[in-house]
């Protein structure tokens, strides 16, 4: 089965601060941002707009989504997308939430990895 794609609006940066670093609240005023903290980084992808003082970061990030939302018992559709573009030597970061995924690609690389995915079936709104 293969699903319907979008692409977010906005570029991101991935930032990283050390795990007892408090999340910055302007990040809360974000249409998407995602929030991970461990006992080693709290790591944080936001809006490049946003201009967070992290340790370090990683500029540039287009996003595409996968429309959901997703039913749990659906499997292989990170497995399938990072597939697709690892054969097409594009890098990823992913974020999943409660209802879909989400794909992360170098701005740079965006339209190589729609025409990638667009060949292996996926659908672009």
């Amino acid at each position: 089965m293969k699903l319907t794609l979008s692409v977010l609006e906005d570029v991101f940066t991935i930032h990283r601060f050390p795990p007892d670093q408090d999340v910055p609240k302007q990040v809360f005023e974000e249409k998407f941002v995602s929030i991970c903290k461990t006992d080693d980084e709290l790591s944080i992808v936001c809006s490049s707009s946003i201009l967070l003082d992290s340790e370090s970061h990683e500029d540039g990030w287009a996003c595409i989504k996968v429309l959901g939302p997703l039913d749990f018992s659906l499997t292989g559709i990170l497995a399938d997308i990072s597939t697709v573009l690892a054969k097409a030597k594009i890098s990823i970061f992913a974020i999943s939430s409660f209802d879909t995924d989400y794909i992360l690609v170098k701005s740079e690389t965006l339209q190589a990895a729609k025409t990638a995915l667009q060949k292996a079936a996926f659908v672009f709104q």
